[in-house]
């Protein structure tokens, strides 16, 4: 199975945070499944530290490139292809953010690593 980390998964991670589920916890361990991030999370993440809503998150802020390669997650860039989807997926949910995830697992076959239920509406395979 090939894992795409939702922002406050990464950074949960990042914090050795309880809050990730035993399932989330334990499919990211399996080495036979890849696990990547989203540049569109570091985007995300350092935006709402900037706006002071994600305090957890500074560590990623401040040098995603170690972080990310510290928990051994390789980073998918936002690709043409992934914004027009982004863009074009028909459903009310507005977060941009959400919306370029959910894109991403969709064109790239991962299962969204998340305890947001709202990636369902996209019909993301969603892990949590």
């Amino acid at each position: 199975m090939r894992l795409l980390l939702d922002t406050h998964t990464i950074v949960w991670m990042m914090n050795g945070n309880s809050r990730l589920s035993p399932a989330a916890h334990a499919a990211i361990k399996v080495p036979a499944n890849p696990a990547f991030a989203s540049a569109a999370s570091v985007w995300e993440a350092a935006t709402k530290f900037r706006l002071g809503k994600f305090s957890e998150a500074a560590l990623l802020v401040d040098n995603p490139r170690k972080i990310l390669a510290s928990l051994e997650l390789e980073v998918i860039p936002v690709s043409l292809e992934h914004a027009r989807l982004a863009g074009s997926l028909v459903h009310p949910h507005k977060d941009p953010f959400d919306r370029m995830l959910a894109a991403q697992a969709l064109l790239e076959g991962l299962t969204l690593v998340s305890i947001d239920p709202i990636f369902d509406e996209f019909a993301v395979n969603r892990l949590w």
